[in-house]
């Protein structure tokens, strides 16, 4: 089976699909960090979205990296490794 694939630059702008599809990924990402910040308090997941604003990574370096931190993202693999023993 043959798919054909087009790119669409700002898809979200001009196809009604990509931009509901945005939309839909956009609040259901923003409810995930919302029950993120009730399972880790300390982080601002409902404040950051779990981008990495300085509160937030101050919040990793303070509190450490919760098992939904991505170890491959350069801040969080610093953090971690700094904090190991030598």
């Amino acid at each position: 089976m043959e798919v054909s694939l087009e790119a669409v630059v700002k898809g979200d702008s001009l196809v009604p699909s990509i931009c509901a599809a945005s939309i839909i990924a956009k609040v259901t990402r923003d409810k995930e960090m919302q029950e993120l910040h009730l399972q880790y308090p300390g982080y601002g997941f409902a404040s950051n979205m779990g981008y990495p604003t300085p509160a937030h990574l101050a919040a990793i370096e303070a509190l450490g990296a919760t098992p939904i931190h991505r170890r491959t993202f350069a801040p969080v693999a610093r953090i971690l490794k700094a904090s190991e023993w030598p």
